[in-house]
């Protein structure tokens, strides 16, 4: 049965698409040619611009700045319901134009808070709208809805497995990659924490995949690009997926999971990665506990679909902390992220098999050099000497860290203790296992290091977990707060977006603006470092992190 949806958007009535369909109108033309000439109009909407055939029905964007913006496509229907803690199931088609103007649901989270006046407010100023289990939905920037099949980039957003949206951040947006490059930019939402990881398995056979319905999410998304995006001007064969922190964990996941192969081409993980799942045996003890918590019998289980979205997610993140009460002195904690059910999501380390879909896909690896930056709010920190950098690390790490700290400071000589202290709680070290492993398969692989500092926070800010992002995405003098705006930044951006683009028309980020930038092998370390002199050294601090696993 197809929906109807209102075929009007902000007044204005959606008829009149076939001088879309056979080629723009005259309107839409001059507004495809737009420029950043903020004495023309900016914004274009109306009846016969910014149409798009979808395999479930038409949607309505607008142009801004020349760019075709959509936003909230549906990818997959409500996770409301009878479709909670199962497999995406399909949107229902709809008759007429959908408008697509506005951005999507996010997922069911803890809105509590989210805007507490404070600096981090200030720098992040998080993008948050609806919320809710209707939340399978995503958004389209592009340069034409025509036939040129344009590389395409898809950003899964970050916050781990627990929260985050397509647009949380001014730095996620895509129009101004999709422009400086000429490509198709989609950002997606999916199902999140007990939404999208609850694991039934063990209690009913048919919630077998209620443990990674937040990934299927994903591989769904992209099974809609695969569909849909050639006529958003995209090309399927040609996938790149990125994601930062909790996304570059999804990056690692999604290339690995058998249904990708074919929608996956290229994968970028910025400050994080995974190279395994949850055991299920843990992540169906505690699917097991939820149900005990909340007075249920396995043949009620389906009680649960029931509740509203908000009482079903206290109860789990109560059941989750019941749990690990329990079972920490065993070792065996439980939460709610993808599970190596051995189907979906592989067992043992996602990079193990030159066989698997993951082998073929070359991926590009970076963090930043200062991924928590403890100084930024606090200036007293900032002041630290070597004695205090010793003191505050070992009580972060629960062991004596002087060689640790005498390690870095030996390979870093210049760098003051606190950004010392930066370097050696970053995930770095994870992430080199990640790229071992994963160069293992066969396929290229790139190594970065994000160290360019901003001049905010009397520049205590360095260089941050999550401010690379804007760099990648052509996005500096959007995200100001996270660069200060300007030609200093915009310079790297060009460089770093340059090398994102490459990498995804190649499979290689070499090209004309940065120096050469050797594939990573295990033995050499090549390392790309961002700065304002962008330059390539062998594995850095490679003697630095021995100390951190002695």
């Amino acid at each position: 049965m197809k929906q109807r949806t209102r075929i009007f958007a902000h007044g204005f009535a959606l008829i009149g698409t076939v001088a879309l369909l056979a080629g723009l109108s005259g309107c839409a033309q001059k507004a495809a040619q737009t420029t950043d000439d903020a004495d023309e109009q900016q914004v274009f909407i109306g009846d016969d611009i910014a149409i798009a055939q979808t395999q479930y029905g038409k949607v309505q964007g607008y142009i801004l700045k020349g760019t075709y913006t959509f936003a909230g496509i549906p990818y997959g229907a409500t996770t409301a319901g009878k479709n909670r803690f199962m497999p995406p199931q399909k949107p229902e088609s709809w008759e007429g134009i959908r408008p697509a103007v506005f951005w999507g649901t996010s997922a069911p989270q803890n809105m509590a808070n989210k805007y507490p006046n404070t600096y981090s407010t200030f720098a992040d100023h998080w993008n948050y709208y609806n919320v809710g289990e209707d939340c399978l939905n995503l958004n389209v920037w592009t340069q034409g809805l025509d036939k040129k099949a344009r590389p395409v980039l898809v950003w899964f957003h970050g916050g781990g497995f627990s929260s985050g949206n397509s647009i949380e951040q001014d730095g996620y947006m895509g129009a101004n990659i999709s422009k400086y490059g000429d490509i198709v930019a989609v950002s997606v939402n999916h199902r999140l924490n007990s939404f999208g990881f609850t694991d039934l398995s063990g209690v009913d056979p048919k919630f077998a995949d209620s443990g990674n319905v937040g990934v299927l999410d994903l591989v769904a998304s992209l099974q809609w690009v695969h569909e849909n995006i050639a006529n958003f001007g995209g090309d399927p064969n040609n996938v790149t997926v990125i994601g930062q922190s909790g996304g570059g964990s999804k990056v690692c996941t999604i290339v690995a999971m058998p249904e990708t192969k074919g929608l996956v081409h290229k994968g970028v993980a910025l400050s994080g990665s995974s190279t395994s799942a949850t055991p299920q045996e843990a992540s169906a003890e505690l699917g097991k506990f939820i149900l005990k918590e909340a007075g249920l019998k396995p043949s009620e289980v389906s009680k649960l679909q029931e509740m509203p979205w908000e009482e079903y997610y206290a109860l789990a993140n109560r059941a989750s902390r019941a749990y690990n009460e329990q079972a920490a002195a065993t070792g065996r904690r439980g939460g709610f992220s993808p599970v190596a059910d051995g189907t979906h999501v592989p067992k043992g380390n996602f990079f193990a098999s030159k066989d698997a879909p993951s082998a073929h896909v070359p991926m590009i690896f970076c963090t930043t050099t200062s991924e928590q930056a403890i100084s930024r709010t606090n200036a007293e920190l900032e002041k630290m000497d070597k004695a205090q950098a010793i003191a505050f690390l070992t009580q972060r790490m629960g062991r004596d860290a002087t060689a640790a700290y005498e390690a870095y400071a030996k390979a870093f000589p210049t760098e003051k203790p606190v950004k010392l202290v930066n370097m050696i709680v970053s995930p770095r070290t994870r992430v080199i296992q990640a790229i071992d492993d994963k160069y293992q398969q066969g396929a290229p692989v790139y190594l970065a290091w994000f160290d360019w500092e901003p001049p905010l926070f009397d520049a205590r800010m360095r260089a941050f977990h999550c401010i690379d992002i804007c760099f990648w995405l052509h996005n500096t003098d959007l995200m100001l707060t996270h660069t200060g705006g300007g030609k200093r930044p915009r310079a790297l951006s060009d460089k770093m977006s340059d090398a994102l683009l490459s990498f995804m028309r190649t499979g290689d980020p070499n090209c004309a603006s940065i120096p050469e930038w050797p594939a990573y092998t295990p033995e050499q370390g090549a390392t790309m470092i961002w700065n304002d002199e962008c330059k390539v050294q062998n594995d850095p601090d490679r003697e630095a992190r021995k100390a951190l696993v002695n």
